[in-house]
């Protein structure tokens, strides 16, 4: 099996249609002209139409007893070293605003998280090593999900190599930042979630 990078975003529920909508943002432009709009109601009952697909399909989801939803998306980003480098092997090469495109990248949103039940997670993963890697070294695709966490009122973003080594945490409570879970400032997950900065915080 080859490597299966991903970023994962914390969120309450009451912001994942938020986030959604910032997700689709970053599709390509033609993309929204090309693919049939996904429609999709969350469990809160909030409706969006997507420029994606879930599991490929364009057939509307209903999500209000699902206790998660599959987007397949290609998502824009602005070319760097790391993703110039990817696209002379792996294309397409950056359009004429010095963006590149990206995809599939798989979409998992677990509506009550793994880490705590009162958040959902937005957990994006790449579809390939070569993707992973680049995930891995691009400044700008870890910007694009620490903005995407921000814009959308995430508690924290994770880069979580998806092989049991310790997660990194990229954006938390409202800042950038370079730690480990497990490490030295959160030893575990338990003490990682403890931390997070909302009002409506509790344990279960």
């Amino acid at each position: 099996m080859g490597l299966v990078y991903g970023y994962d975003i914390y969120l309450r529920p009451r912001n994942v249609a938020r986030a959604l909508a910032n997700l689709a943002e970053l599709a390509p432009p033609a993309r929204a002209v090309s693919v049939p709009p996904l429609e999709i109601t969350l469990p809160g009952g909030d409706r969006l139409a997507l420029p994606f697909t879930s599991q490929f399909k364009s057939e509307p989801v209903d999500c209000s007893r699902s206790s998660t939803l599959e987007l397949d998306t290609s998502l824009m980003f602005d070319v760097d070293d790391a993703l110039r480098e990817y696209a002379q092997t792996n294309g397409p090469e950056p359009d004429t605003d010095g963006r590149i495109q990206i995809g599939y990248i798989y979409a998992t949103i677990r509506f009550e998280s793994l880490l705590h039940p009162g958040y959902t997670s937005v957990e994006c993963w790449a579809a390939t090593s070569g993707m992973s890697r680049v995930f891995a070294r691009s400044a700008n695709i870890r910007k694009v999900f620490n903005d995407l966490t921000a814009d959308s009122g995430g508690v924290c973003c994770l880069f979580d190599t998806g092989d049991g080594a310790p997660e990194q945490v990229c954006w938390h409570n409202g800042e950038s930042t370079q730690a480990i879970v497990p490490g030295p400032r959160f030893p575990d997950r338990r003490a990682f979630v403890a931390t997070w900065s909302d009002s409506e915080h509790e344990h279960r």
